[in-house]
């Protein structure tokens, strides 16, 4: 009797085995948390690109693509130009406070950047409104915060600033006025020097609260406390982007995203 309630039992679990495994196989294969397509909540980064596909990723693929592990957004010379800029956006979650990284590479002429707490426009395929890290090929913008289809500049790189409540505020040569100027990160020339050319860099970017900091290779490029309690967002999409002018190239690789609390 003891063996056969043993064999009754080994039988059970390996049937109960063969039921739990094909789930597990297909979470993984999802890539709903391992691969980071969805956000974490518990404090630790999760990946939001898991090196070989799209998945998790909504954009216009005849300008995105993977390749060799790198996420590739890229233009050339044949392709028809672009009327508005385009974003490969991620939609694993609309995360409010967290701290982003990733590398990218950028070419010479290319511009580009990282927009987080964004809208994503119903009326515009593949276009987000909000908050972006500014890129570019040339380093001019680089580090900057710009807010894409709203208040435009709020901080030049080397700047803190702080943006006050929205009274009479308006877009005056790309820039929003009435905002206030608190400190200075150090000379623009310095800044501009820890930023590499047609290599690799790391980005971070920092959302806490009203606070929003963006680094280049760990120095800290721009910081911004938003006071702007009409205009600003406090959790949206996070994208990446290609703009509109010349035939350029932008990769990026190593993206991984922790929620703060």
């Amino acid at each position: 009797m003891e063996k056969i309630i043993k064999k009754r039992f080994e039988r059970d679990l390996i049937a109960c085995l063969l039921l739990i495994l094909p789930f597990g196989a297909c979470s993984q294969s999802t890539g709903e948390s391992n691969n980071g397509h969805q956000a974490s909540a518990d404090g630790k980064y999760v990946l939001m690109f898991d090196g070989q596909t799209l998945r998790g990723w909504e954009g216009d693929t005849s300008y995105w693509r993977v390749e060799d592990g790198k996420i590739i957004g890229e233009r050339t010379a044949t392709d028809e130009p672009l009327k508005r800029n385009t974003f490969l956006i991620w939609k694993g979650g609309q995360p409010a406070d967290f701290d982003l990284t990733l590398q990218y590479k950028i070419s010479d002429a290319g511009n580009s950047g990282i927009n987080y707490r964004s809208e994503q426009l119903e009326d515009t395929p593949f276009a987000l409104k909000g908050y972006q890290a500014d890129i570019d090929g040339k380093n001019n913008y680089t580090g900057q915060l710009y807010e894409e289809r709203k208040r435009t500049t709020l901080a030049y790189r080397g700047q803190v600033v702080e943006v006050p409540d929205a009274n009479g505020g308006e877009v005056k040569n790309n820039a929003w006025t009435g905002l206030m100027v608190k400190g200075t990160l150090g000379e623009d020339a310095k800044l501009r020097a820890a930023i590499k050319a047609n290599d690799w860099n790391t980005c971070r970017i920092v959302a806490k609260g009203n606070s929003l900091q963006h680094y280049i290779n760990g120095v800290l490029m721009s910081e911004v406390l938003d006071n702007d309690g009409k205009n600003r967002r406090d959790a949206g999409f996070i994208g990446v982007q290609i703009h509109v002018g010349p035939p350029m190239r932008v990769e990026f690789r190593d993206m991984k995203l922790k929620i703060l609390h």
